[in-house]
């Protein structure tokens, strides 16, 4: 298993022969839905967490050091990631990537509820806090098993010269989960008073979790394992005197990938969730206007992704990674200068340019990461890179408040380190090589 690419090809043909595309089509459109049930309650965290959670869970701080406090446990939900995707990963490259995919959505849709129920600070004190940061690691354990497990239940059916088109379909389902989480906030925040969404509009999208779990577990199972994954454990089954591939030696890999990842997850949250308390915060807006351009910008955001998987498989991998690396540095250059315009216009626009070109590269991250690694370890490789990267992105929103708080609400320097991030990655991209080049010559 010297070529990973190589690897992935022997295996798509098995699967071609025995499932097919009617399966690959299935697997698809069943990851987008149970991705997107998923990510729900992950995402209507996010845009809480610049709303009303420094009022609810921490109170007794002042405004800027409650809003520290609430990005903080924004973040913990991605530390827990990289030892969610570690673990899962190991148990997912032995077990399967469809019994790890139940396990972590059932404790992501717990803990979610869970979370939905919590009383405030208000009513148990310094015990509240505790508890969600608790909860939202478990919810960050469990998200960090799920992404890539859905990524490779995708991939490992699709046909092999459309594994980027059909890996773009999972990634759609994190900006759909963000566009019924923000729908949901906005429809409450509009209906309800600003009292009313404090006391418990809040909580709606975290009590869906019941039916999500249910809705989310019949999904799940109607999906066959995937072909790459019996073939695997076929040949243990027999005894291969193949040697096990070290995950260790694989470390290079792993490193550089998540270089390449970092911008793009800095990107993301910086327009995802740190503009919401910016432009409510600090110009302004209307809640419901801002979760408005939130969903606008996620809906855009999907035809980027589709486009970005769509051209991976014509142009190669890294061709359309630089692509959108390119884009997204023009987007960080011209973002604050749109949104301090306070024109809500061009506030949308600036949100939408930066989403679309951050999740340009989610279409193709899919492909673009387990092609770099053998059947074996592909599992825990893509979960650890990618993980450990969103660890350092799901930190901007924390970071950019800090560096305001420090400089008079400054912009330049979140400007700056955008830049800075992005640079790192096209690097990463420019010294690592083209998987889908190797993956074209086995044909």
């Amino acid at each position: 298993m010297n070529n990973p690419g190589e690897a992935l090809d022997r295996h798509a043909d098995v699967g071609a022969a025995s499932d097919g595309t009617d399966m690959a089509n299935r697997a698809a459109l069943s990851s987008i839905a149970g991705s997107a049930l998923e990510w729900l309650d992950f995402a209507a965290y996010g845009a809480i967490a610049a709303t009303v959670l420094p009022q609810l869970f921490f109170s007794e701080t002042d405004p800027t050091t409650g809003a520290l406090a609430a990005f903080a446990t924004f973040s913990v939900g991605f530390v827990a990631r990289p030892l969610g995707g570690l673990v899962c990963g190991y148990l997912g490259d032995r077990v399967g990537r469809r019994n790890m995919l139940v396990f972590t959505f059932l404790l992501m849709g717990i803990c979610s509820f869970l979370i939905g129920v919590l009383p405030t600070y208000a009513s148990i004190g310094v015990i509240a806090p505790l508890a969600l940061v608790v909860l939202r690691f478990m919810q960050g354990f469990a998200l960090g098993g799920e992404v890539t497990g859905s990524q490779l239940l995708t991939m490992e059916h699709a046909p092999k010269d459309r594994r980027g088109f059909y890996s773009s379909f999972i990634a759609m389902g994190s900006p759909l989960a963000q566009v019924l989480a923000n729908a949901l906030l906005f429809g409450v925040a509009a209906l309800l008073t600003n009292d009313q969404f404090l006391r418990f509009g809040w909580r709606v999208p975290f009590l869906f979790s019941f039916l999500l779990v249910a809705i989310g577990l019949f999904i799940r199972m109607r999906i066959s394992e995937t072909p790459a994954f019996k073939v695997e454990m076929e040949r243990k089954r027999r005894g291969d005197s193949q040697p096990a591939v070290a995950f260790l030696s694989y470390a290079g890999t792993v490193f550089r990938l998540m270089i390449v990842w970092v911008a793009v997850s800095v990107a993301y949250f910086i327009a995802t969730v740190f503009i919401l308390s910016f432009v409510t915060n600090k110009l302004g807006m209307a809640k419901p206007t801002a979760f408005a351009i939130l969903i606008l910008a996620h809906i855009c955001s999907m035809f980027a992704m589709g486009i970005g998987g769509a051209l991976c498989d014509r142009v190669g991998r890294r061709t359309a990674m630089l692509v959108g690396s390119r884009t997204m540095l023009l987007a960080f250059v011209v973002f604050f200068p749109l949104v301090l315009s306070g024109n809500t216009l061009l506030i949308a626009v600036a949100v939408v340019f930066l989403l679309c070109a951050a999740q340009f590269h989610a279409g193709v991250q899919p492909a673009y990461f387990a092609e770099a690694f053998p059947t074996e370890i592909r599992y825990r490789g893509s979960a650890v890179a990618y993980n450990l990267a969103v660890v350092v992105g799901s930190s901007a929103p924390f970071a950019a408040t800090l560096i305001q708080a420090h400089t008079g609400d400054a912009t330049w320097p979140i400007v700056g380190l955008g830049i800075a991030f992005n640079l790192l990655s096209m690097l990463a991209i420019y010294i690592g090589p083209d998987s889908w080049q190797k993956t074209e010559s086995t044909r």
